[in-house]
């Protein structure tokens, strides 16, 4: 069983910034990749930003040029660094893992919320 605590969300103006971060409850080099998805009222989760274990990245074209994903594996953390937050960025976020034996795990959610 894996276990996935996310932190990080809040409330900002639009314009502002917030750090998600995704601990894993073990090392995140045994996933085979790891992301972040977002869910806002009345829609179908989606995603947001995602890495694999060899580092390659992919972003949702909304998002290319503000969020950054990042992987710590000291810290057993994914972490996704929000920019120039807009309105329509408000949802829940969750955190994803995928494993090497081909199981997923999903985090709690966070909400983020960019309103002036």
């Amino acid at each position: 069983q894996v276990q996935l605590v996310e932190s990080g969300g809040g409330s900002v103006q639009p314009g502002g910034s917030l750090r998600l971060s995704c601990a894993a409850s073990r090392t995140i080099f045994s996933f085979y990749a790891m992301g972040w998805y977002r869910q806002a009222p009345g829609k179908q989760r989606e995603l947001v930003a995602r890495i694999t274990r060899e580092s390659s990245k992919n972003f949702a074209d909304s998002v290319k040029g503000r969020f950054t994903i990042s992987g710590d594996n000291a810290k057993n953390t994914v972490s996704l660094q929000m920019n120039s937050l807009k309105p329509e960025d408000t949802a829940v976020n969750y955190c994803k893992a995928d494993t090497l034996e081909g199981y997923t795990y999903w985090g709690q959610g966070t909400q983020v919320t960019a309103s002036s």
